[in-house]
């Protein structure tokens, strides 16, 4: 088994863990009265965070690892563990709002508005760089900003109608 196929298996099984995780947070944030606002973008984030992996994995797991890549990659998973932790039971893949909760101002939400989606804009290029495939990283990124702009807009939406409501 080469050192990408064990990279690209501890994200894709990261991934699914998070996926599971935030089921749970969106089920115990329903329960209290939560809403989901804008989903219909959610299916064309599936889709690319899964062909972003797949495409990794067809191209990427029989490439050596740039271990310089490989410490920036690593680094941003100890953010994304710092954000997701931060959030707790509110952190979910969709934009579901809280009626009346206030927005968190702890860990890295000090600093920025939107940490996770800085992690995983810089995860989507440096990853595809550890396994030598700039290309994807460039394709993904491009895709991915394009989602990020619909994304980013609706959930500051949501967020200042809270807010006001509140």
């Amino acid at each position: 088994m080469t050192a990408a196929v064990l990279l690209l298996a501890a994200v894709t099984a990261e991934r699914l863990g998070e996926l599971m995780l935030a089921r749970r947070n969106q089920a115990i944030l329903m329960q209290h009265g939560a809403v989901e606002v804008a989903p219909e973008h959610y299916p064309a984030l599936v889709a690319l965070h899964a062909a972003w992996l797949g495409c990794l994995w067809w191209f990427g797991a029989s490439q050596p690892i740039g271990l310089g890549w490989l410490l920036v990659f690593l680094l941003l998973q100890g953010l994304r563990v710092w954000t997701l932790a931060t959030l707790g039971h509110r952190w979910t893949t969709r934009i579901i709002v809280l009626p009346g909760a206030a927005l968190v101002k702890a860990g890295p939400y000090r600093f920025v508005k939107h940490p996770n989606y800085i992690i995983v804009v810089l995860e989507i290029a440096v990853l595809p760089f550890c396994l030598g495939l700039p290309w994807l990283a460039l394709i993904f990124s491009l895709a991915n900003a394009a989602l990020l702009t619909v994304r980013i807009r609706a959930e500051n939406g949501a967020l200042r109608q809270n807010s006001k409501a509140s």
